[in-house]
């Protein structure tokens, strides 16, 4: 998949500091690679059951599966993401006991990076001012004179999904199934795109 330059960028340095201060890096355990810092962690069977899961439903949506290209696709793009929100926000509920683990923080930072982009297509699409999460550049954009900007967005929030999800395989101990080779990521994250946070010069880059 090629990466277009980011039109705004995710803003998880919270989620990220979180994780420097909850997740403890383990000799022996999986590694799971975040913006900005990795870890090795053992995720217990109760995390591994609901991984699967999480895996198998998210790698079925379309938004993961289909280029957009029309008014209709588009709509079916944000729809598919709406799915993705709502499955889960039902997987943290089963996981109201397990906050402090990478599932449910991966989990996190899939449903914020959906968040912000949802705000800034809300913001492209009513040509509003600019939204605070948008680099500096013109402001009174519509989605419908603004496409390079929607498709990046898009693009860019499918490459987060698509790597939070390569974590949560690793903590399901399985692989992604379905998506077509063509809209696969690799595992690097794209820097570009999320604002740097302040972390200590011992944490791991991801």
């Amino acid at each position: 998949m090629r990466e277009l330059p980011p039109p705004f960028r995710f803003d998880l340095r919270s989620l990220i500091k979180r994780a420097t201060q909850k997740l403890k890096t383990q000799v022996d355990g999986v590694s799971i690679n975040l913006p900005f810092v990795s870890f090795n962690v053992k995720p217990d069977d109760l995390q591994k059951g609901v991984a699967q899961e999480i895996v198998i439903r998210l790698a079925d949506r379309r938004v993961l599966n289909a280029w957009e290209c029309c008014d209709n696709c588009i709509e079916q793009a944000l729809g598919s993401l709406q799915e993705i929100r709502s499955m889960l926000v039902d997987k943290q509920v089963e996981m109201t006991k397990l906050t402090d683990t990478p599932l449910f923080l991966v989990v996190e930072l899939m449903l914020e990076g959906i968040r912000q982009f949802l705000t800034f297509e809300q913001r492209l699409k009513d040509g509003g001012e600019r939204s605070p999460l948008v680099l500096p550049g013109p402001s009174g954009f519509g989605r419908r004179d603004n496409r390079q900007l929607y498709f990046a967005a898009l693009e860019m929030i499918r490459a987060h999904l698509h790597r939070c999800l390569l974590q949560v395989a690793k903590i399901a101990d399985t692989r992604i199934p379905k998506i077509a080779d063509s809209m696969r990521y690799d595992e690097v994250w794209q820097l570009a795109a999320y604002e740097s946070p302040a972390l200590p010069p011992t944490e791991g880059a991801g």
